[in-house]
């Protein structure tokens, strides 16, 4: 779906985010490689594994999702680097609430569009718009957060990652 809505994402990516046309092109390509990459590894880390059982019995893993995710993305690759954040979140099982950078909301929001018209859950993937200091910042100390994904600064990163130390329960 992505693929054949290049077109339409590189515009995108030169209005919104100041893109040079060739890198538009370059970032789509990126996120479809994203897309097929987090696909190709769902099936590997989300199979079940055996275990050795040390009186014979037998154990099997079965990985599954944590919960709701928050993925906040950059403003400088808005696209690939949104859609692999999201992908990885959803094919290992669990929601996904993205933020993307305040400067480039337009192309998350018209991308998770797109997902859904692939048939990602609309109860499954939602995007929520605003400044990373009051609703990105709201979203990583929710309780009912289970994980973030982050690319951006080390400060922030920081921040982050303090948020998420002084919460309760598993981080």
């Amino acid at each position: 779906a992505l693929q054949a809505a290049m077109p339409r994402f590189c515009a995108l990516l030169v209005k919104e985010a100041f893109k040079t046309w060739a890198d538009a092109v370059s970032e789509v390509r990126e996120a479809i490689d994203f897309l097929r990459y987090y696909a190709d590894e769902a099936e590997r880390v989300c199979a079940p594994i055996a275990l050795p059982g040390p009186t014979g019995e037998r154990n099997t893993l079965y990985p599954r999702g944590r919960g709701v995710w928050v993925c906040i993305s950059p403003w400088n690759f808005p696209l690939a680097i949104f859609m692999g954040q999201v992908a990885a979140a959803l094919v290992t099982g669990n929601t996904v609430v993205a933020k993307p950078a305040e400067q480039t909301p337009v192309i998350a929001l018209e991308a998770i569009t797109l997902l859904h018209e692939a048939g990602i859950p609309r109860d499954a993937l939602h995007g929520v718009v605003g400044l990373g200091e009051t609703v990105g910042a709201a979203l990583v100390v929710h309780p009912y957060v289970a994980g973030v994904v982050f690319t951006g600064s080390t400060q922030v990163a920081k921040i982050i990652q303090r948020s998420l130390a002084n919460k309760d329960g598993p981080i």
